[in-house]
């Protein structure tokens, strides 16, 4: 069983789930700021990262797999149940692999949440204000040739022609 390949894959899966947190502030700066240029520089960052921790995952289903048939617990057990399960002193690593990761996952999702809000609120703002802004009337031409402002109509062109 290869306790120290898992451990290295959770330390690089808390390296990844931090730089994410850090790219969710940097989202949530440029929000706040109104520096919306970079948004879609730093969603695409943001993509990068979770693609990199998508492919990180599954080489770390892999080997915890591989380690729960040696420990012989079910398959597809939690971090925690190898934890339970994992001789000293990987035990006590892999619950604490298991509490960090579960930190950086709640500042995650609260960081998210709030930059979610942000935006909608943005955008709700933005809406409004479209609204609210109308154009102002110039008025139209009545078959006078003078100025109507207080009508709507087309202007008709009767003898025009």
């Amino acid at each position: 069983m290869d306790y120290q390949h898992l451990s290295t894959l959770l330390w690089r899966e808390q390296e990844l789930l931090d730089l994410l947190l850090f790219k969710a502030e940097e989202k949530q700066y440029l929000i706040l700021t109104g520096k919306t240029r970079w948004l879609a520089r730093i969603a695409h960052e943001i993509e990068v990262v979770l693609d990199q921790l998508r492919t990180l995952e599954v080489e770390r289903a892999a080997a915890t797999e591989a380690i729960a048939v040696g420990l012989g617990i079910g398959a597809n057990p939690s971090l925690r149940q190898v934890a339970d399960a994992a001789p000293a002193p990987w035990n006590d690593l892999f619950a604490k692999h298991h509490e960090a990761l579960l930190v950086l996952v709640t500042d995650l999702r609260s960081l998210s949440d709030t930059n979610r809000g942000l935006i909608e609120g943005g955008l709700a703002a933005i809406g409004d204000a479209l609204l609210s802004v109308r154009p102002p009337s110039a008025g139209t031409y009545g078959s006078t040739g003078r100025a109507d402002e207080g009508s709507h109509r087309a202007v008709t062109l009767d003898g025009a022609l």
